[in-house]
């Protein structure tokens, strides 16, 4: 009966240990400024910030 309880444990620890959700920057999901910069080659990442776009 303490095999059991002991293997229940063990598989309890291995299926949440598993778990693991990569968080992103902010609730938007998307890169950086910065890093989008970086990733398209620009010079500037003033085009990739959201205060400093234009508005329509």
């Amino acid at each position: 009966m303490k095999q059991i309880y002991l293997m229940v444990a063990l598989l309890a620890m291995l299926l949440t240990s598993a778990c693991y959700s990569a968080r992103t920057a902010g609730n938007s999901g998307k890169v950086p400024p910065g890093q989008a910069k970086k990733g398209t080659g620009s010079k500037s990442a003033k085009p990739f910030a959201p205060g400093q776009q234009k508005r329509n």
